[in-house]
């Protein structure tokens, strides 16, 4: 572990889709000498899920911008936002859900009337 990566609060850098994803990470990072610290991503703390669900990659400050380069150049982190900003969340995901119901609403009825005229 390079000293130099050790200063600062930790910083979430990326998140896995499990607990083997994220030990990945992990040792990835280790290989460039930036320590890191794994977390069940909130709402999947149960001990229930064992090894299931996504886990988040903290590391510290100093060692922040090394983890994203290295993240960078595995083509393991996102291009077009920082990896500790958090992308739409769940009102991005709720606007798409609501759009998508009501153009499908809107085909059915389209559908249902373009039936009603021709039968008529």
């Amino acid at each position: 572990i390079d000293p130099r990566f050790t200063e600062g609060e930790l910083v979430r850098v990326a998140g896995g889709r499990h607990q083997a994803e994220a030990e990945l990470i992990q040792g990835m990072l280790l290989e460039e000498g930036v320590p890191s610290m794994l977390r069940r991503s909130p709402g999947f703390d149960v001990p229930d899920f064992l090894a299931a669900g996504p886990r988040d990659v903290f590391v510290p400050e100093a060692g922040a911008e090394a983890a994203r380069q290295v993240l960078l150049e595995a083509e393991m982190a996102p291009q077009s936002l920082p990896a500790g900003e958090p992308r739409g969340g769940p009102a991005g995901h709720a606007a798409r859900l609501l759009g998508a119901v009501l153009a499908g609403g809107a085909l059915a009825a389209l559908v249902a009337w373009t039936a009603i005229q021709l039968a008529g």
